[in-house]
C-alpha cells in the first residue's frame, strides 16, 4: 500500500504539476495575444491617424480646378514651397514656361508694367530676369498672394505690387513694355469657336490696347488659343505709323495653351 499509496502520490504530484504547467502555459499564450492584439489596434490607431492628417492637409479642391491642379508643376514649379492661388488664379495664371518665354522676349524691358497680375506668375518671370516689374490688381487678396509667391521664387524685390485699377492708373504710368494678360470670361471661353476681342474683360481688347498704349508703344498680350488673329493684327493700325506686329502659338506639353502677340520693338 505504502508502494501504491506512494505511487499514487508520485501520480497526484505528477498531474499537479502537469496542471500548473498547462495553467502558465495557457497564461502565456492569452498575454501574447493580448500584447500583439494591442500592438495591432496601436498600428491602427497610427494609421488612422496618419490617413486624418494626410487627409486634413490636402489642398481643398473643387471639380472645377481638379484639372488645374493635376497640371500645377507647370503652372509654378515651385508649388509645394508655398504658391498660394485662389479658384480663378488657377484657370488664369500664365503657365511657367510660357510666361519665362515672354520675359525673354521683353528685350531691353526695364521696367515692365504687368497690368493685370493675378497670381503673379508673369511678374515673377520677369522680374527673374532683373526687370522691374510694376504689377497691378484690382483684387487686394490677389495682390497679397502674388507678393507670397514672388517671395518664394525670391524675386520680391524687384516687383512692387499695386492694388488698384489699370485703368485709371494706367495715365500715370510710364514703363518698357506693358504686359497684358486680361481675363478670358473664365474656363467657357474654350467653347467659343472664335473668341474675339470684345469678349475680353473689364473692357474689350481695342479699349484695353489703347490704355496700355499710354505707357509704352511695346506691348506683349496673351490671348486665348481661339482668339481671332485678323482682329489682334488690326490692333497695329491703333498707332500711327502702325506698329510691328507678330503672333505666336504657344504649347504646353504639345498642347496649344494660348497665343500671344507682341507689338513695337519686342516683335521681331
Amino acid at each position: 500500500m505504502v508502494n501504491s499509496h506512494s505511487h499514487g502520490g508520485n501520480l497526484a504530484s505528477s498531474s499537479s504539476s502537469t496542471l500548473r504547467h498547462v495553467s502558465v502555459f495557457t497564461m502565456t499564450t492569452a498575454s501574447r495575444r493580448s500584447k500583439k492584439r494591442r500592438k495591432l489596434r496601436k498600428q491602427e490607431v497610427n494609421i488612422r491617424a496618419k490617413f486624418r492628417a494626410t487627409k486634413e492637409s490636402r489642398p481643398i479642391i473643387s471639380p472645377k480646378i481638379k484639372k488645374y491642379w493635376l497640371q500645377r508643376y507647370s503652372l509654378f514649379s515651385r508649388y509645394d514651397e508655398g504658391i498660394k492661388m485662389d479658384e480663378e488664379g488657377w484657370f488664369s495664371v500664365t503657365p511657367e514656361e510660357i510666361a519665362v518665354r515672354h520675359a525673354q522676349r521683353s528685350v531691353g524691358g526695364g521696367v515692365v508694367v504687368d497690368c493685370f497680375a493675378g497670381m503673379g506668375g508673369n511678374s515673377i518671370q520677369f522680374a527673374s530676369l532683373g526687370y522691374h516689374v510694376i504689377a497691378i490688381d484690382i483684387d487686394p487678396r490677389k495682390v497679397e498672394m502674388a507678393s507670397n509667391n514672388a517671395k518664394i521664387y525670391g524675386v520680391d524685390n524687384y516687383i512692387d505690387f499695386i492694388v488698384g485699377d489699370f485703368l485709371q492708373l494706367a495715365p500715370f504710368l510710364k514703363g518698357n513694355v506693358a504686359f497684358l494678360s486680361p481675363p478670358w470670361g473664365g474656363p467657357s471661353y474654350k467653347n467659343i469657336n472664335n473668341f474675339t476681342l470684345d469678349l475680353l474683360k473689364p473692357v474689350n481688347g481695342y479699349t484695353l490696347f489703347q490704355v496700355a498704349q499710354t505707357i509704352t508703344p511695346n506691348i506683349i498680350m496673351f490671348l486665348p488659343r481661339n482668339v481671332d488673329v485678323c482682329e489682334v493684327e488690326q490692333l497695329s493700325w491703333l498707332s500711327s505709323p502702325p506698329l510691328n506686329v507678330e503672333i505666336e502659338e504657344n504649347y504646353v506639353h504639345g498642347f496649344l495653351k494660348g497665343k500671344t502677340a507682341y507689338f513695337g520693338n519686342v516683335a521681331y
